[in-house]
């Protein structure tokens, strides 16, 4: 476990898979950054690098409490980050 975070994790808003606004069909790029809704800090943030279909290839460079670095979610696990929001955490 990663016991000291680079980003304020818990000021991201917390949005389960099932949730309107994660099951829109978000237009996600390569570069975009990124974290998995349903609880930020497990996976912290991360860069888009590959779509396929609904799944999206991200690196999360081991940013949160699962050291995770890649790892290929569906969509609607994922919450783009603005740059306005990046800056406050």
């Amino acid at each position: 476990m990663n016991k000291s975070l680079p980003y304020r994790l818990d000021l991201l808003p917390v949005i389960p898979s099932f949730h309107r606004r994660a099951r829109y069909k978000k237009a996600f790029r390569e570069g975009q950054l990124v974290y998995y809704g349903p609880h930020p800090p497990y996976y912290g943030i991360g860069e888009v690098k590959q779509i396929v279909g609904s799944y999206v290839a991200v690196d999360f460079r081991g940013t949160g409490e699962f050291g995770v670095h890649e790892d290929v979610l569906e969509h609607n696990y994922l919450i783009p980050i603005s740059h306005h929001r990046l800056a406050s955490i």
